[in-house]
């Protein structure tokens, strides 16, 4: 999967060399987040709340199904802003494209998926994980390489002690969990709370509490765009600035009710079960600005899994100037 990005990116350097020149109209975002979660409670506050508007600008949201697709849709110029793991700027960093993307905030500090099995387990210890296989994401995706980080720090060998099992694309793990494919799966809210509702499986851990604090999901775009926008991603720095003050004055039920437009099929209750979930284990970061330690933790994480070509310093894939001009 890493060489099949690597090879897309390749492809775009040749294919948009002039897609750094990209301009904001100063109204309109287009922005591409990597899957729809209320991992993202956030953003969603942002735009069903209108701070967004109140702000002056408009935000089209698309989704790009993996991070691959998403950094795609930055590097083409078809998007301003990608939500999206940072991994993808380390990987696009050591291609050497000049006009690189960066992390100018970040939404995310924990892993967001949950460990779920078909058997309920009110006492789980991860060592029942041992001679299990487990769904847990694409090789090379943050998902996978956080998930196979927690087992290694605990002494685990693969394949020796556990079996990753990357056959199944992201977007279709949950419904090969539930046909019988594997032991345990991590699961995304509110799909994990939702199913668990109706008895497809049980939740038994939280990936996020057991890993640390990583720049799990950040908003990244072209250094051209950060340069020559800066009054665009300030309204939007804004907007979502407003969203989190919402966040932490509101309870869970509340919020829930500011984003069940964003999620139709899912009931009020799944959703108001994901977003206490979520601040159960702190996920959000609330001043935007990812610390170097946690970039730190991230390339140990890939490192770990074998997908880092070169250390990339924490200076070259971020741009907090904004964020801390907002934040403070």
């Amino acid at each position: 999967m890493k060489k099949l990005f690597l090879l897309t990116l390749c492809f775009l350097f040749a294919m948009f060399p002039l897609s750094a020149c990209s301009k904001s109209d100063g109204k309109t975002i287009e922005l591409n987040e990597v899957t729809h979660s209320v991992f993202y409670a956030p953003l969603y506050i942002a735009i069903e709340n209108g701070y967004f508007k109140e702000e002056g600008v408009t935000v089209n949201l698309t989704n790009g199904g993996g991070a691959d697709n998403s950094m795609t849709a930055v590097l083409s110029g078809t998007a301003h802003i990608g939500l999206m793991g940072p991994e993808t700027v380390i990987y696009v960093k050591n291609q050497g494209k000049k006009d690189a993307p960066k992390v100018f905030a970040g939404l995310t500090q924990r892993d967001g998926a949950f460990l779920v099995s078909r058997i309920d387990e009110p006492d789980f210890n991860w060592e029942n994980l041992r001679g299990k296989e487990i769904l847990a994401g694409r090789k090379g995706g943050v998902p996978a390489m956080s998930f196979e980080y927690v087992l290694n720090q605990m002494g685990f060998t693969s394949p020796v002690d556990y079996t990753l099992n990357y056959d199944v694309q992201f977007n279709m793990m949950t419904s090969a969990f539930v046909s019988g494919t594997a032991d345990y799966c991590t699961v995304f809210e509110p799909t994990a709370s939702e199913y668990e509702e109706q008895g497809k499986w049980h939740v038994v851990a939280s990936v996020g509490a057991k890993a640390g604090e990583i720049p799990y999901t950040s908003f990244i775009a072209l250094s051209s765009y950060i340069n020559n926008n800066a009054d665009t991603i300030r309204s939007f720095l804004k907007a979502m600035k407003k969203a989190y003050a919402f966040l932490n004055t509101h309870t869970d039920l509340e919020v829930a009710e500011s984003i069940v437009k964003q999620f139709p099929s899912t009931t009020i209750r799944s959703i108001e079960k994901s977003i206490e979930s979520y601040r159960g284990i702190e996920a959000w970061k609330t001043d935007m600005q990812p610390t170097e330690e946690s970039f730190t933790r991230l390339q140990n994480i890939m490192e770990n899994s074998g997908e880092l070509s070169a250390r990339v310093p924490y200076s070259e894939i971020v741009d907090l100037k904004l964020a801390k001009e907002i934040f403070g």
